[in-house]
């Protein structure tokens, strides 16, 4: 059965695709951007509802991940690990998605006129505005004197937004010990919090 060997040998698994990509083959990013492109423009379009922004972030989405292919693990499935990629991607377009503003001192221009905005000042006073900084100080400084793992963790989780699975990934700690570490810095955040 010849055939049979030859698509075999077209088709090769996205493990030697990778393998191939790392050892410089151009081809392979071709062949891996190829058999999921459709895949990761879908899930970029269920999530931003907009097909026009959604092609920009599936080549934002293969960028970063040929840019960090190296930190793929074969023990998650590729496309696994691509989807959540495309899914980041899309998250953090749309958190940086501006929203059109409208000048509050001048009035806006419709069809049927000028229409002035009036808005009733519930903008926080000062001096609230200087106890919720110093709260954040006083978590900053909460977050730096706790012991170097502890610390670690808490950042990866509330600073830079990872998972779990991320964290642990890359610390190279089973996922169990991360969410241990993760209560375990809380815990440490509250007693120090209480002393401030």
């Amino acid at each position: 059965m010849p055939g049979k060997i030859k698509r075999k040998e077209q088709h090769p698994t996205d493990e030697e695709l990778i393998q191939s990509a790392l050892s410089g083959e151009q081809d392979a990013y071709q062949a891996l951007l190829n058999r999921y492109q459709k895949t990761v423009f879908h899930i970029v379009v269920k999530i931003i509802r907009n097909s026009d922004d959604a092609q920009d972030l599936v080549q934002e989405t293969f960028m970063r991940a040929f840019n960090t292919l190296y930190s793929y693990r074969s023990e998650y499935r590729f496309s696994t690990w691509l989807c959540k990629i495309a899914a980041n991607c899309s998250i953090d377009y749309l958190r940086k998605k501006k929203i059109k503003a409208y000048s509050m001192d001048k009035p806006y221009q419709t069809k049927n006129g000028a229409v002035e905005v009036e808005l009733e000042d519930k903008g926080a006073n000062p001096e609230e505005h200087l106890l919720r900084k110093q709260k954040l100080i006083s978590i900053e400084e909460a977050i730096e004197g706790l012991p170097p793992k502890y610390k670690q963790v808490i950042i990866y989780r509330h600073h830079d937004d990872k998972s779990y699975e991320e964290i642990a990934r890359i610390m190279g700690i089973p996922i169990g010990t991360v969410k241990a570490r993760i209560f375990r810095a809380r815990e440490l955040l509250k007693k120090k919090l209480k002393m401030a």
